[in-house]
């Protein structure tokens, strides 16, 4: 069961970062996949909080959007949406904030308003949702998104959600904020900011994944880490857990239809 696909070992790696004792705030999409992932396998007391306030959430099949009746469900408990933000995310009980995006630059600034110009737009996007909030306040931010040079921009269109400012330098001496963007995971490596220019480096490559690869899929001259790692395969029974979630997802998602 060795083989597997970037999208697989994109969400295995991003499980990964999740452990047991982490409160997690969850993102649709790529970020729920991962962190039901995580619950699956390595940390099964991670609590799980969706926007629309279902706290230790367990679905058994993967939400389409926060109003998904799944996650109500499976929650231990499901609060107001103020109350969610207001004394969760902002009174500083989320350890982690795990998002994704459509667009992000080297400042890890993440981009889910528009592509083009404000007033004339390309591409209008679903917007910013909770994030805004969760990049401010949670303690950490994980960030997940397939990379190639129309996400990865050297300047976001738009900022929907800073992560260090076209500057790097957003964050610099405001203490009441999170610690932003700590770790980007890509269907091709591994960024941290760098410590003192928040510029994203790339830390680790995935299995089979060149330099190249990542330099033609990215928007602005990339650095990499002196110290080069590569990310550890995913296991057969990470593949294993995933493929029956999105299996057990899919089906019950065409039995609604």
């Amino acid at each position: 069961m060795s083989d597997f696909t970037s999208a697989e070992m994109m969400s295995v790696t991003a499980a990964r970062a999740l452990t047991n004792d982490m409160t997690c705030f969850v993102g649709i999409g790529v970020p729920s996949e991962a962190a039901n992932l995580a619950r699956l396998t390595h940390a099964p007391d991670v609590t799980l909080i969706y926007e629309s306030g279902t706290l230790q959430t367990k679905p058994d099949v993967l939400p389409l959007s926060i109003g998904d009746g799944e996650l109500c469900e499976s929650a231990l408990t499901t609060v107001s949406v103020p109350e969610m933000f207001r004394y969760w995310l902002q009174g500083g009980h989320v350890s982690v904030g795990f998002l994704g995006t459509a667009q992000l630059d080297r400042y890890a600034n993440i981009n889910t308003t528009l592509i083009g110009d404000y007033l004339e737009p390309q591409v209008r996007l679903p917007g910013g949702g909770g994030a805004p909030e969760i990049g401010t306040n949670a303690q950490e931010v994980f960030i997940t998104v397939k990379q190639s040079k129309r996400t990865f921009v050297k300047d976001v269109d738009f900022i929907t959600t800073v992560g260090f400012g076209r500057d790097g330098k957003a964050r610099d001496n405001v203490p009441n904020i999170g610690r932003g963007p700590t770790v980007v995971i890509t269907d091709l490596c591994i960024l941290k900011p760098d410590p003192d220019t928040k510029e994203l480096v790339v830390t680790s490559l995935h299995p089979g994944v060149t330099r190249e690869q990542v330099i033609d899929a990215t928007g602005w001259e990339i650095r990499f880490a002196e110290q080069l790692a590569v990310t550890p395969a995913p296991s057969a029974r990470e593949l294993e857990v995933l493929r029956d979630l999105k299996a057990r997802t899919d089906a019950h998602h065409a039995a609604q239809q």
